[in-house]
């Protein structure tokens, strides 16, 4: 079982950054990707961010050029950089992995809340 601990959500107003960092514990398996969902009131849970085990990232539409994910498969830590938010933003984020098995593991959730 791996388990994800999630830190760095709060309350910002609209134009201003947060930084999101999850770390998991060791695995058993390696881990193909590690990435970022989020989940608003109201609405299902969508895919924000990932980064590949060569360290390739990848984006939602609505996040590119705001949103950068960095980090170390290999060192099992991956962060959310987050710049011009807005209050569409606001969400639990959740960091999730998937492993060569393509099984998915979850953190507990974040809460960002951009204001207007």
């Amino acid at each position: 079982q791996v388990h994800l601990v999630e830190s760095g959500g709060g309350l910002v107003q609209a134009g201003g950054s947060l930084r999101l960092s999850c770390a998991a514990s060791r695995s058993t398996f390696a881990f193909n990707s590690m990435g970022w969902y989020r989940q608003a009131p109201g609405k299902q849970r969508e895919f924000v961010a990932a980064i590949d085990r060569g360290g390739r990232p990848n984006y939602a539409d609505s996040v590119k050029g705001r949103f950068t994910i960095s980090g170390d498969i290999a060192a099992y830590t991956v962060y959310l950089g987050m710049n011009n938010l807005k209050p569409d933003d606001t969400a639990v984020y959740y960091c999730n992995i998937a492993d060569v098995r393509s099984v998915q593991y979850w953190g507990q959730g974040t809460q960002v809340t951009v204001s207007s």
